[in-house]
């Protein structure tokens, strides 16, 4: 299997950046980059909502330090999961 693309990458990051847990992603375009890979590999493997909220919830707690994530990363779990299911394994295939 082909790596993602980076015209897939920038797709995620702009959905992680329209969602924008933090606040900051109008200055700091870049702040949430380090849930791309994890977040592709999940997609990739087949993790559904539950499994991609799991994740941003775990991040969201341990690595920007928030106790009570507004909003909760339910959605855009699922926002993420239907971007993929209709564009990421079209993208991936050789």
């Amino acid at each position: 299997m082909k790596a993602w693309s980076t015209a897939t990458e920038n797709e995620l990051r702009r959905l992680i950046n329209e969602w924008d847990p933090i606040g900051v992603a109008d200055s700091v375009r870049d702040e949430y980059d380090c849930m791309l890979p994890p977040l592709l590999g999940r997609l990739r493997g087949g993790a559904g909502r539950t499994e991609i909220a799991e994740f941003l919830q775990h991040e969201l707690e341990d690595h920007f330090g928030l106790a009570s994530p507004c909003p909760r990363p339910d959605a855009i779990a699922a926002r993420l999961v239907t971007w993929w299911a209709s564009t990421g394994p079209a993208r991936d295939n050789p």
